[in-house]
């Protein structure tokens, strides 16, 4: 994401907080949202996934993802 769409969410945030949006704005805030969050995600997965946990005997494992509880 590249910072143009970034101040474009902080840009219909404070749109949002003064005047309302349109529905189509709306659509675009949500689009956009959804677009950050997903690669945020993917990055903070990315970095998760080289962090090694010592363990009590000095040897290092990688972290373990959990199952997900419904």
């Amino acid at each position: 994401m590249d910072h143009a769409q970034i101040e474009r969410i902080n840009e219909l945030a404070r749109k949002k907080k003064t005047v309302g949006l349109t529905a189509q704005e709306l659509e675009e805030q949500a689009a956009l949202r959804a677009q950050y969050l997903k690669e945020f995600r993917a990055n903070m997965e990315d970095t998760l996934s080289r962090v090694r946990v010592e363990q009590a005997d000095g040897t290092y494992k990688p972290l373990v993802k959990k199952d997900k509880k419904n």
